[in-house]
């Protein structure tokens, strides 16, 4: 179900509700029904947000079974990030000039 892999791939991330709400502009009492699967049919609009600030392609959240390569490629990049220094605020800049 999308609310159980919603979950798993937050706290993978170590990331709280309300955190994940902050970020992606979705509300933290929707979120937490999402994960409790008590809202069933998310939008298209709402997954886009969650999928994009886990990181991940909507699809994954739509599958039984998620991308677990791109994830791996996503962490081992910012692993390379975090190792080379690059702060949480460098890498936001560095993305908001990007778009």
């Amino acid at each position: 179900m999308i609310g159980y892999r919603v979950k798993s791939l937050r706290e993978e991330r170590k990331m709280s509700i309300s955190e994940l709400s902050a970020k992606s502009g979705v509300a933290k009492s929707y979120i937490s029904s999402l994960e409790r699967n008590l809202q069933t049919n998310p939008t298209i609009l709402v997954l886009e947000k969650i999928a994009r600030i886990l990181c991940i392609k909507v699809d994954a959240l739509l599958k039984e079974q998620a991308d677990k390569d791109i994830d791996e490629e996503w962490m081992k990049i910012m692993q390379d990030v975090m190792r080379a220094g690059i702060s949480k605020e460098e890498m936001r800049e560095f993305i908001e000039d990007r778009k």
